[in-house]
């Protein structure tokens, strides 16, 4: 799908329009099906992080090599991302950071240690609002550009967004179109709650793990702190696991054939960030 183009969303309602047009003709009865059709898929496709119905949204990657990519949501968070690098340094793994304009913002030092690893950033919104894609266009740039701001002054401008849960609006195309970004979801979960739900992460990651696999996990505290070595023990496992297939772990640019973040230091970070050049 190109940037220019119409989205499915748009060309399946224009069909769906003239065929209840058509269908009205012989009976009005009929019309209602193909409107049931569209509105039906209006409402399902927002909870589907692979449906690229509303927009373009890169959920697996292109390199058609035996690799995998890793990510993580949700952060930075003081008592996870740290060990969190050292167990990646461990095994020779750079991920995507998919971070929080505010606790970036609230923990600088640990960006700058996520860059210092040569690991990517992506823009997960500011504040992690479940609803934002019930509110205005209004509402949803400022919380992506709220975030590209914060992160400017590490000099990166991310050029991925994932959005809260994955969940997506027919508003979003248009707000990362202004923002000169795309929608990266992905094509594997550990269905961890945000880390609520440990017990048998890494198995649920494994299971179904195929090459050009995005993972999405979460950097973020588990609801007991007692619990910290045993997710730390499931990121480990899935590691493991992902070498034990056959499979390596590509930095999420190399996955998906597209670069994921720019990295400046002599460009005004505000005006680069406000402003992408095209």
């Amino acid at each position: 799908m190109s940037s220019n183009s119409f989205s499915p969303a748009h060309l399946l309602g224009f069909t769906c329009y003239f065929s209840a047009f058509v269908l009205a003709l012989f009976d009005v009865s009929l019309a209602v099906a193909p409107l049931l059709l569209f509105v039906g898929l209006c409402m399902v496709a927002p909870f589907l992080p692979r449906f690229s119905f509303f927009l373009p949204i890169i959920s697996r990657g292109n390199s058609g090599q035996n690799a995998v990519s890793i990510t993580f949501d949700d952060g930075p968070d003081p008592f996870t991302t740290e060990p969190l690098l050292a167990l990646l340094d461990r095994h020779g793994v750079k991920a995507t950071f998919f971070v929080l304009g505010k606790k970036a913002a609230n923990h600088p030092q640990l960006i700058k240690k996520i860059l210092a690893k040569g690991h990517l950033l992506g823009n997960h919104s500011y504040s992690h609002d479940n609803l934002c894609m019930l509110k205005s266009s209004k509402h949803l740039f400022k919380e992506i550009s709220a975030t590209q701001e914060v992160l400017a002054r590490f000099h990166v401008r991310p050029l991925v967004f994932r959005p809260p849960v994955g969940i997506t609006n027919p508003k979003l195309w248009g707000v990362l179109k202004a923002l000169g970004m795309v929608n990266v979801n992905f094509s594997c979960r550990g269905l961890d709650a945000g880390n609520r739900r440990l017990k048998g992460l890494s198995r649920r990651v494994l299971k179904h793990l195929r090459r050009d696999h995005i993972i999405a996990l979460h950097d973020v505290m588990p609801k007991r702190h007692a619990a910290l070595n045993l997710w730390l023990n499931e990121i480990d496992k899935v590691l493991q696991g992902i070498k034990d297939r056959g499979l390596k772990v590509l930095p999420l640019s190399e996955l998906i054939g597209r670069p994921v973040m720019i990295n400046y230091e002599h460009s005004d970070p505000v005006l680069f960030c406000l402003f992408p050049q095209h």
